[in-house]
């Protein structure tokens, strides 16, 4: 009995004591293209190489750097799909607390809530961990510039540079 048997719950551990959709989503982003960040006293930078399958792909509709509020942006490495829908629920969320408090969100914030999302589909019914990891560079509200990892587990973690994908070691 191999791994796949573990593999089609969510929450069933796997006799090496892995969560198989998780590896599988972190695979994904082993496999993305790489993208990287780097935090300095003034500001974040952000960025990704755009290389496409095809030539035949034209690169204007596809949006590897997005902007979620006027301080911040997301980044990633893994699945694209999986990706647009988390730049949709950072800016309900951000387009939410500005409504509720008329300020943008800091980004520490806005780093918390997609962590959250995206661990809270690690074990929910009906869905599967989301295929990327997210680098979320902005400016906090007390005007330092931040930059973090977000992984598919909804783990999170604070950086000066990091980067993500296939060749981050090398980016590094």
């Amino acid at each position: 009995m191999g791994d796949s048997a573990y593999s089609f719950s969510l929450t069933t551990f796997s006799r090496t004591g892995k969560l198989l959709q998780i590896e599988y989503a972190l695979n994904a982003v082993a496999n993305g293209r790489t993208a990287l960040g780097i935090a300095a006293t003034d500001g974040v930078v952000i960025a990704t190489d755009k290389k496409f399958a095809s030539s035949l792909v034209e690169g204007e509709g596809v949006q590897k750097v997005e902007r979620i509020t006027k301080g911040s942006g997301f980044v990633y490495s893994g699945v694209g799909p999986d990706y647009r829908v988390l730049v949709r629920k950072g800016r309900k969320s951000a387009q939410a607390y500005y409504r509720e408090y008329n300020e943008t969100k800091p980004v520490g914030q806005l780093v918390k809530s997609t962590a959250s999302v995206m661990q809270e589909y690690t074990q929910s019914g009906g869905v599967r961990p989301f295929g990327v990891s997210l680098l979320v560079a902005g400016i906090d509200s007390d005007g330092s510039p931040r930059l973090f990892q977000v992984d598919p587990s909804g783990a999170y973690f604070g950086w000066k540079a990091t980067a993500i994908g296939k060749n981050y070691v090398n980016a590094k």
